[in-house]
């Protein structure tokens, strides 16, 4: 627009009207008067700015399983579009805008064409005059084929193509041996120990025998699944060797470890170990012994109650509130799963040859060395055909290849592959820890089967390192984020056994959500790229677990303590506060 000055100057009249007509001459294009009366003062046209009126993207489509996918560029029609800005609302679970305009998927999502066809995100652009326009716009997710090495965990081998380079049957063997002990244990109830004539030796050496004694249990079937349904009928199916579970708890198998588990105080968390050693093991055994002690009161006939006198029923819940079962089970999955996948097979291990694979086997050192580490994950290897639901509940352990059976060394999901999905599913804010662990798994272990069977380049090894901490980071979040949800239990099974209804059940429950918290917890501290091995966390592992206490208590006090724990987690792994408060 144009704007004509006026003049204050004393001038003649016929000098002024002279300049105001040489000024407008050249303006009637932009809506300047064309009149000759020089009395006459020139208009100017308002230029009035328009709101956009449409938003589009250059694609509205996202292939599932790609972590920080681009979707398309953002557009908006509009009479200026110079200076457009897009936005989203600030509830946004799924998207971000970059500074090209373009709509991606949030860092640390991917999304899956199992669990949602579409997904709608609002945008609103707003133009250089600060007038905007809101849509909502529909991303519909693509369906891509299982396909080794791309959303699958398979890969052929570069020496022998007929075979596959995947290998990591000790680490479900040890899988399928915690899962014994816990199937195990649940069972004995007051009425299975009286009817069976078990006693606390009995039951001890039959726990020892699944923790140490491979020969003895190897030909065992299965108490954790129904037999029937699964490729192995017995460990020895899985594995043939020596698959203990005593041979690799952190301290036990010390090489590649960043601690020295043997000696007392580099183990944390806990402080009562009985009679037993104060290490990661000890613990194990320490629990052991309880559980032992349990067994022979039962036997004798002695009878134990609860807080509300409502009578224990079975040996692993005890008087103080702990589950057992619970606490062996998921120490075993941080001391030993945890510990060998971070601090061994995916720290140290990477360092081994990728050029020594023999032309008669079917993969290197370094091959099986990521192999190891993953299959301590314990996910399928089709993980990522199914949605959170399906892992979440057990059906995602299914017979992929039709032959009838489950193959427990590559189409079950054990431990923390389950927990990943468990905590995405119940996330109000969106997290993806289950396909952001397993995505990188993959792109990890394809760098390295690509330059098989050379040595990594060390722009190879760079993105290699890149990928192991992607997935070790999810790995951590899945377990983090669980200890939050049991936090959130435990809370609630509070309330309940201080009610005046409470029953049995109530406190197992709060025994069973407690174990769990506290066994999770302990986790942490065997992997060395945990955050709470940075500068700034510092004492915060041991602060938290003051915090949790090794039993649970039925004060205002301790509850307070839990919900402090519960920020010191929000803290630690920058979780959003809705998911922390719903988990």
């Amino acid at each position: 627009s144009h704007t004509i000055l006026g003049f204050n100057m004393n001038l003649r009249k016929s000098l002024l009207a002279s300049a105001v007509i040489t000024a407008t001459m050249g303006l009637t294009a932009c809506g300047g008067s064309s009149s000759s009366d020089s009395t006459e003062t020139p208009t100017t046209p308002t230029v009035t700015n328009s709101a956009p009126t449409a938003i589009s993207l250059s694609t509205a489509a996202v292939t599932e399983d790609v972590v920080g996918a681009v979707v398309g560029t953002l557009s908006a029609t509009d009479d200026d579009a110079t200076g457009m800005v897009f936005t989203l609302s600030d509830d946004e679970q799924y998207f971000e805008i970059n500074d090209s305009n373009e709509l991606t998927l949030k860092s640390t999502l991917a999304l899956n064409a199992e669990q949602v066809e579409t997904v709608d995100v609002t945008v609103t652009a707003t133009d250089a005059g600060d007038l905007s326009f809101t849509q909502t716009l529909s991303v519909s997710v693509t369906d891509i084929e299982a396909q080794d090495g791309v959303n699958v965990y398979e890969f052929a081998s570069t020496v022998n193509a007929s075979n596959s380079a995947v290998s990591y049957t000790g680490q479900v063997a040890r899988h399928a041996l915690s899962a014994q002990i816990k199937a195990y244990i649940s069972l004995l109830s007051v009425d299975y120990i009286e009817s069976e004539g078990l006693t606390g030796d009995a039951v001890k050496a039959q726990l020892m025998a699944y923790w140490s004694d491979y020969e003895a249990v190897k030909d065992n079937s299965f108490l954790f699944i129904d037999g029937a349904t699964t490729l192995q009928q017995s460990f020895a199916e899985i594995s043939n060797s020596g698959k203990t579970l005593t041979g690799k708890i952190a301290g036990n198998d010390a090489s590649k470890m960043e601690e020295d588990w043997l000696t007392e105080g580099t183990f944390e968390g806990w402080s009562d170990f009985g009679t037993q050693a104060k290490t990661p093991e000890g613990l194990i055994f320490h629990y052991f012994d309880l559980l032992a002690a349990n067994v022979d009161a039962i036997a004798s006939g002695t009878q134990s109650e609860d807080v509300n006198g409502n009578d224990i029923t079975a040996a692993y819940i005890t008087t103080s509130g702990l589950d057992l079962n619970q606490l062996i089970q998921k120490h075993t999955l941080g001391a030993l799963m945890f510990s060998q996948g971070t601090d061994d097979y995916l720290d140290e291990g990477l360092d081994e040859d990728n050029t020594d694979a023999a032309a008669d086997g079917t993969y290197s050192t370094l091959e099986h060395q990521y192999d190891e580490g993953f299959g301590y994950f314990g996910a399928a290897r089709h993980y990522l055909e199914f949605s959170d639901e399906a892992i979440s509940d057990g059906s995602a352990s299914a017979d992929i290849d039709g032959d009838g059976k489950i193959d427990l060394a590559s189409e079950y999901n054990w431990g923390n592959s389950t927990n990943a999905a468990k905590r995405d599913k119940g996330a109000v804010v969106a997290t993806d820890f289950s396909s952001a662990a397993m995505t990188a798994f993959i792109a990890g272990r394809k760098i390295i089967n690509d330059a098989a069977p050379s040595a990594l380049t060390d722009d190879q090894k760079t993105q290699l390192l890149a990928q192991r901490d992607i997935a070790v980071a999810n790995w951590e979040n899945a377990i983090a984020a669980t200890v939050v949800h049991y936090i959130n239990d435990t809370l609630a099974d509070i309330d309940t056994v201080q009610g005046t209804q409470a029953s049995a059940d109530d406190f197992a429950n709060l025994a069973k959500h407690f174990s769990e918290m506290k066994g999770f917890a302990l986790n942490f501290q065997f992997n060395p790229f945990s955050p709470f091995y940075s500068d700034d966390n510092a004492g915060k592992f041991a602060e938290l677990h003051t915090l949790l206490g090794e039993a649970p208590l039925l004060t205002d006090a301790y509850k307070a303590q839990l919900g402090e724990a519960r920020d010191l987690m929000q803290e630690v792994y920058g979780f959003d506060a809705q998911n922390v408060e719903n988990w």
